[in-house]
């Protein structure tokens, strides 16, 4: 489930090893660009950390934040 706290979406994905986490953050590098919106993120072998926020609406969460969340939780579906 996504957290916003702090004017920022934020989720931690965990997933069996580096390859399959790596693997995910290349589909949603696929779906951030497609949307021309850029996560927050950082790796660490098997877990990968998500924050969103709107740098043009002065870095809160927008609806453009909750579109691009809903896009990457459907990756794991």
């Amino acid at each position: 489930m996504w957290k916003e706290e702090n004017n920022r979406l934020k989720k931690t994905f965990e997933f069996s090893d580096f390859q399959e986490a790596f693997a995910f953050m290349t589909r949603v590098a696929f779906l951030a660009e497609k949307q021309n919106h850029h996560p927050n993120w950082s790796n660490v072998y098997n877990t990968v950390e998500i924050e969103l926020n709107t740098h043009d609406a002065g870095d809160i969460v927008t609806e453009k934040d909750h579109k691009l969340a809903q896009a990457i939780d459907k990756i794991l579906q």
